[in-house]
């Protein structure tokens, strides 16, 4: 990456730590203004960082599973910062970062059967 694209990053960053700990519990309107910094932060260092095919995906993954797209969003982001991302992200590239954080984040489902015991015809050796 570019110096002046580090140092936008490094701005942004402090700008989102400032909003974080400053005292936006002070005035409503304050911590709402620290979102919405927040939220341009964000979306200026993905417009950055992904192709627009790539944004669309993830804005489609967004609306469906949010929690999977922060996921991935917060991931690319970091990427991003470290400066580990050789160039824009392609829509296959986000798709193979998609299948990792699928990966990481699985959750195994599990059924467990509770029988109760109470009127088990088992038990009983009734011959009537």
């Amino acid at each position: 990456m570019a110096d002046d694209e580090l140092e936008t990053i490094r701005r942004q960053r402090m700008a989102e730590l400032q909003a974080k700990h400053g005292d936006a519990s002070k005035n409503p309107q304050q911590g709402e203004e620290a979102k919405q910094r927040e939220t341009d932060m964000r979306n200026s260092i993905l417009a950055q960082v992904l192709e627009q095919s790539a944004r669309a995906r993830l804005s489609n993954l967004a609306l469906v599973k949010p929690e999977k797209a922060n996921a991935v969003e917060n991931y690319l982001i970091q990427m991003a910062r470290f400066g580990s991302l050789g160039g824009k992200i392609s829509e296959s590239g986000l798709i193979e970062i998609l299948e990792k954080v699928s990966q990481q984040t699985d959750k195994k489902t599990t059924v467990k059967f509770n029988r109760r015991r109470v009127m088990d015809s088992d038990d009983d050796e009734d011959d009537y």
